[in-house]
């Protein structure tokens, strides 16, 4: 309670001047909430966003309270956007949460699945989100590791054409995985987390024989996946584990002929319980305005790919 109500119990006093009508009464570490429902519904929603905060390790500070009592007061009319974009974590001077309403209901599912498929173009914060929820269940020890992989498939250039030793010629595929690691973990850790197992960062086919046990495991570029590949990836999951998959069905790099695993995995696994499927859109991209209107602009002018077919079975969104 006292870490979920902040400094000087600073949330009582921003919830008493922003709902007037309402009276709050803390006794026996219980806080009681009485006055007009729709602000008593709206103060518990907040008090309830906070005390996940303060669960998750982050400490509850003013800009935190006033953030989560404005996104709460701003879409309280629809039942969706009620939700409370969840602060993720902390690091290198971000505050990262969900900036979008699909990509809150991809968090979503990541808190509550034990396998994700989030699905989409670039720039929807698919990686980023999986490496900030990596980050965070590594820090308030769900899991003992994470492990970051994806297929070292070339987009118009070889492997063998580029210099240096195996590590080195692998390296530029993993970049873009290193590169998120870095915006949420200190830098100077990163080489003593990946000497002591802590995090790996690896490519898929180093995933073959082994059972991923107490981890946090995100599998990136999965588009560029063959079913042969996501079937071997998927089967590699242990026990007090989670997936998390991404990939963008219009950016598929492999050999003419190759079906993607994404694709066949998606049609193969909708309505199976503990696995839900998100799919965000052009509109859930977070990165300079041109990037959502340059997708778009492809997608009206271009074939599409091969897309994760539907089925007659729901999925989760």
């Amino acid at each position: 309670m006292v870490q979920t109500f902040g400094p000087q119990d600073m949330l009582l006093r921003v919830l008493d001047g922003v709902y007037p009508d309402l009276k709050l009464l803390v006794r026996d570490q219980q806080l009681d909430i009485t006055g007009p429902a729709e602000d008593v519904a709206q103060a518990i929603k907040i008090v309830h966003d906070l005390q996940s905060v303060a669960g998750a390790g982050t400490t509850v500070d003013p800009e935190i309270i006033e953030t989560t009592i404005a996104g709460i007061r701003a879409y309280h009319d629809n039942t969706a956007m009620n939700m409370p974009a969840e602060l993720i974590v902390s690091a290198q001077g971000k505050k990262i949460r969900p900036k979008t309403e699909n990509q809150k209901a991809y968090v979503n599912a990541i808190n509550t699945n034990t396998v994700v498929f989030g699905i989409g173009p670039a720039g929807t914060g698919k990686t980023y989100l999986a490496m900030a929820k990596a980050v965070q269940a590594l820090h308030t020890r769900q899991v003992n590791r994470i492990i970051l992989t994806r297929p070292a498939v070339e987009a118009g250039e070889s492997l063998g054409f580029l210099p240096g030793t195996l590590s080195e010629k692998i390296d530029p595929y993993l970049r873009p995985l290193y590169d998120a690691l870095h915006e949420m973990v200190e830098p100077d850790s990163i080489p003593h987390l990946i000497e002591v197992g802590t995090i790996e960062v690896a490519p898929l086919a180093y995933m073959r024989g082994r059972t991923l046990n107490d981890a946090f495991i995100i599998l990136d570029e999965a588009q560029n996946t063959s079913a042969e590949q996501m079937k071997m990836f998927l089967t590699r999951l242990g026990f007090n584990s989670h997936m998390v998959i991404t990939g963008d069905a219009s950016q598929i790099d492999l050999p003419r002929g190759t079906d993607s695993g994404l694709a066949q995995a998606v049609d193969f696994l909708q309505g199976i319980d503990d696995i839900s499927i998100i799919e965000l859109k052009s509109s859930d991209v977070v990165r300079h305005d041109l990037v959502s209107k340059i997708v778009d602009a492809y997608d009206r002018y271009q074939p599409e790919p091969s897309r994760p077919q539907r089925s007659g079975r729901n999925r989760n969104r």
